[in-house]
């Protein structure tokens, strides 16, 4: 996991944040919730929750979007910036917001099931047609 200083935000400006620690390199989930949110698969890391900083959240707006999890936008501009589970024990932060260079590379894909048919997954990284066992046990702790 690179461990990094970085920063990032929303298109706006309304939303800025800075991650102080490892980034879990990056998963791209093809769930429907995923598609909706973004307009296409979701490419994101995850952070230990208290590496996170906000440091600017005036346009800041979370949506219960399951029992499971909350999906952080900003309200202003739209941009999709985190999913935060109900257990609070790390955030996913969608990586294109973060400012390059990042650091980061692609891992997996996952949820590949539930893939629109307007694209193809064909990048050579490992496809779960769901979650997969293991997936969150190396996750920021």
């Amino acid at each position: 996991m690179p461990t990094a200083k970085a920063s990032g935000g929303c298109l706006c400006g309304d939303v800025r944040y800075e991650i102080d620690g490892p980034m879990r390199d990056v998963v791209y989930c093809h769930c429907e919730q995923c598609r909706k949110t973004s307009g296409h698969y979701v490419a994101a890391t995850a952070v230990d929750t208290g590496q996170l900083k906000v440091v600017n959240d005036a346009g800041l707006e979370w949506y219960q979007s399951s029992d499971i999890a909350d999906r952080g936008f900003c309200k202003r501009c739209g941009s999709s910036l985190f999913w935060r589970p109900v257990h609070g024990q790390y955030i996913a932060v969608m990586a294109g917001p973060i400012d390059a260079p990042t650091g980061l590379k692609s891992r997996e894909h996952i949820h590949a099931s539930d893939a629109s048919d307007y694209y193809d997954i064909c990048d050579g990284l490992p496809q779960f047609p769901h979650d997969h066992p293991g997936l969150w046990e190396d996750e920021p702790a």
